[in-house]
């Protein structure tokens, strides 16, 4: 039979936003790898607790594999680490019979995941492994149903930027986008909530913190003094009339 390692969105953290084949995939899977972060310490991070509330039958199967979230940008000796260490549980388990491994991330697997570096690492070791993708909702999605806040209407374009080194790629994004959606903003919080104030009235921003989960925040720029690492934003442009882009 086929090796397979399955990259599985769980969404923002809301358990009820898992799809259907998500949860058939981690309910049947051998193993399912979930990601260890500094954040999560010794407990469970946040994929691991949407599965626990969404998809019980899997808890037995659960492996905590580390990833390193508060490294500076680039391949740092740690993150490098890290893939490797990951790469070889899953490799481990093929190797004593595992046939299908999902791992398990928050959001989607295609936007800004690790699965990606998780999946190259093992192909290096068993290139006939088998790689699928099973789509989540991401905080994007999340934030705007949440906020009602439409993310692109009639021909309008969407840009997505991390915040990882200050606001200059996503000014330069906004040049050209109807709606900008900047992700990572914790570390430069201050300087994007000056970015949008200089807008004036022609932008519209909602900011979300833990979109999804209990602690849930939804807000306006003003309303936070400071956000974490991975609170999200979304940017529109003026929208004068109903319709008015179609």
């Amino acid at each position: 039979m086929t090796r397979r390692l399955i990259g599985v969105g769980v969404g923002p953290g809301d358990p009820e936003l898992l799809t259907l084949k998500a949860h058939r995939i981690l309910s049947t899977a051998d193993v399912v790898l979930v990601p260890a972060t500094e954040a999560s310490g010794d407990g469970p991070g946040r994929a691991e607790r949407v599965l626990g509330a969404a998809c019980p039958e899997a808890v037995g199967r659960i492996v905590r594999v580390p990833f390193s979230m508060s490294d500076p940008a680039g391949v740092t000796a740690r993150r490098a680490a890290a893939w490797q260490t990951s790469a070889a549980v899953a490799c481990d388990a093929f190797a004593v019979g595992a046939q299908a491994i999902a791992f398990a991330t928050i959001g989607d697997p295609s936007v800004y995941s690790t699965f990606s570096y998780l999946a190259d690492a093992v192909l290096e070791r068993f290139g006939d492994v088998e790689v699928e993708v099973v789509p989540g909702i991401t905080a994007m999605q999340a934030l705007a149903a949440a906020s009602r806040t439409p993310l692109v209407e009639g021909d309008e374009r969407l840009g997505l930027v991390p915040i990882k080194k200050g606001v200059g790629d996503l000014a330069q994004t906004a040049t050209e986008v109807d709606t900008v959606v900047a992700y990572k903003i914790g570390r430069h919080y201050a300087e994007l909530c000056s970015y949008v104030s200089s807008l004036g009235e022609e932008a519209s921003a909602v900011v979300g913190v833990n979109v999804g989960t209990p602690e849930q925040v939804i807000g306006s720029p003003d309303d936070f003094d400071q956000v974490p690492y991975f609170g999200t934003m979304i940017i529109t442009g003026p929208r004068a009339q109903r319709g008015g882009r179609l």
